[in-house]
This record gives C-alpha cells, structure tokens and sequence, in this order.
C-alpha cells in the first residue's frame, strides 16, 4: 500500500509527514534539511509501523482520505519512569572523552536507543528513553495513493 501523511500531536504540532509543502509550511523542513518528502509504500500486518496506524489503514481502498486518532497504547505506548535511567557523572565524562552533555541533548546507546538528557548533576546524569511522543494520542491524516 502506498500512502501519504502527516502525523500531529492532540496538540496540533506536526512531527512528521511525507509531504514536502507541509514540512516547508510547519517549519519541519528546516530541522530535517537532508530529508527527501515523498510517498511511502507500507505492508499491512507486517508489523513495521505504528500498531493503530497498522490498524487503521487495514481495508482501506485507493483514494481514501481518513483521519486516524491513535491513543498512546497503539503508538509510542505511556511514558515510563523506568525508562529514565541515572549514569554516575564521571562515568559517562569517561565514556564520552572527557565532555558531558548538557540537558536537552541526546545519547545513543550501543544499541541504537535514544534518550534525552534530563539533569545534569554533581554525581549523576539523569537520561529519559521514554520517544518524546510517549504518551500522547496522535492524529494522522492519511491518503492512501495505492492498493497492491
């Protein structure tokens, strides 16, 4: 199935979408400059995206233009405290070659996760795994372009 989107928060911030004038209109463009804005071809029930976007797009027909409400247990799930990890301070200068980040910045772990600096103390590094859109119901408006 080929599609176009754009996803929002309940809020109406736009964090992603594959339409170009959309991201040069929200400004998302300008953080994404690398970014090529084009269809994307998604295989229903392979288990690649979203859960409640996987659902919703399941039986729809070429030229269908929803909009989808995806609540957190279907997209990026509840934000967690046990994914906020502490790392003593002078452990993590050591890891990172004598520098330490400052809080809104973002580590990646050897295994690829992502998580944002929190607090910067003394003696420990508070960093957040939670995705940034833990938590939060996402609208999506959809249309779906073709039918394999």
């Amino acid at each position: 199935m080929e599609i176009e989107y754009t996803g929002r928060t309940d809020d109406g911030v736009v964090f992603d979408t594959t339409r170009e004038s959309v991201a040069r209109e929200t400004g998302l463009a300008d953080s994404q400059p690398d970014r090529e804005y084009q269809s994307i071809t998604v295989e229903v029930g392979a288990g690649r995206i979203l859960g409640g976007l996987e659902e919703a797009l399941s039986g729809l027909e070429q030229g269908a233009t929803p909009t989808v409400a995806i609540p957190p247990e279907k997209g990026y799930g509840e934000w967690a405290e046990k994914q906020v990890r502490e790392f003593e301070t002078a452990e993590l200068r050591q890891m990172l070659d004598g520098d330490l980040p400052e809080e809104g910045a973002y580590l990646e772990t050897q295994d690829g996760n992502q998580g944002e600096v929190t607090d910067v103390g003394d003696d420990v590094v508070e960093v957040d795994f939670n995705s940034p859109l833990a938590g939060e119901t996402l609208e999506f408006d959809i249309e779906i372009i073709n039918v394999n």
